[in-house]
């Protein structure tokens, strides 16, 4: 009787031991399963890549780059069907002005602008395309344009510098770019204090090389923008649009 009550009582006891062992690893795995910041928010430790998230994400398709023919760009009739002129007025481009030209492709607007800015302007055609930036070089050598510097950008960074730019213009590129949040506060730390920014393009799903409008500006006013005045005419049909942004005080 007495072997029987020592073993009752020896099997009690591994038992509440197992249960203590397993107590004490639960606890262990909560206490490295989270972690909390200097803000009091709960995050996953040691997060793998698709399980970050930050206010830089977006979620929606984006058009792959054209990357084709840039003959398609000089169109003789592209000035007067997105009324060009009209839209540097708007962004303000005159003599002595800082430009920049985001996606600038073959240097159309480029050069334009830096007629508008003549030779005591800047501007800067940014593009993450080598083969483009090598060709806006030529062209600018070519044309005789002394005015006109390249960037080569990276798909998050337009690597402008800082408090330098009176305008800049993404036209018909933003459904193009991959990281438009840190691109746009990128561009939003190279303006000047009333800096304008324009951007032109077409209603979309994304990867159509179309952008909701109601989008662009979401995604505008994440990175510190605000709207000052939209227009439709930069063609006949209404389906482009232009939007013109200032940084939010």
């Amino acid at each position: 009787m007495k072997k029987f009550v020592i073993g009752l009582a020896f099997i009690k006891f591994a038992l509440l031991a197992s249960f203590g062992v397993l107590a004490i690893s639960s606890c262990q795995t909560a206490s490295l399963s989270t972690l909390e910041d200097a803000s009091g928010n709960i995050q996953t430790a040691s997060p793998t890549p698709n399980q970050i998230k930050t206010d830089d994400a977006v979620n929606r398709p984006v058009s792959e780059p054209y990357t084709g023919d840039l003959s398609i760009f000089e169109d003789e009739n592209r000035a007067k069907n997105l009324q060009i002129d009209r839209v540097m007025d708007i962004l303000k481009i005159k003599e002595g002005r800082s430009v920049a030209d985001i996606g600038a492709g073959s240097g159309w607007f480029t050069t334009l602008a830096a007629k508008r800015v003549g030779e005591k302007g800047k501007v800067f055609a940014v593009e993450i395309n080598e083969e483009y930036i090598a060709h806006i070089k030529n062209r600018a050598i070519k044309e005789n344009y002394k005015n006109i510097e390249t960037v080569l950008g990276t798909e998050d960074n337009p690597k402008l510098i800082k408090d330098s730019f009176d305008s800049v213009l993404i036209l018909k590129t933003y459904h193009e770019i991959a990281e438009p949040i840190k691109v746009l506060r990128n561009i939003r730390a190279a303006l000047k204090k009333d800096g304008l920014v324009g951007i032109i393009d077409k209603n979309g799903k994304g990867d159509d090389h179309g952008i909701d409008k109601g989008k662009v500006i979401d995604e505008l006013k994440r990175a510190g923008f605000v709207l000052k005045e939209e227009f439709d005419f930069t063609k006949a049909d209404g389906m482009d649009y232009f939007l013109i942004f200032r940084a939010a005080k």
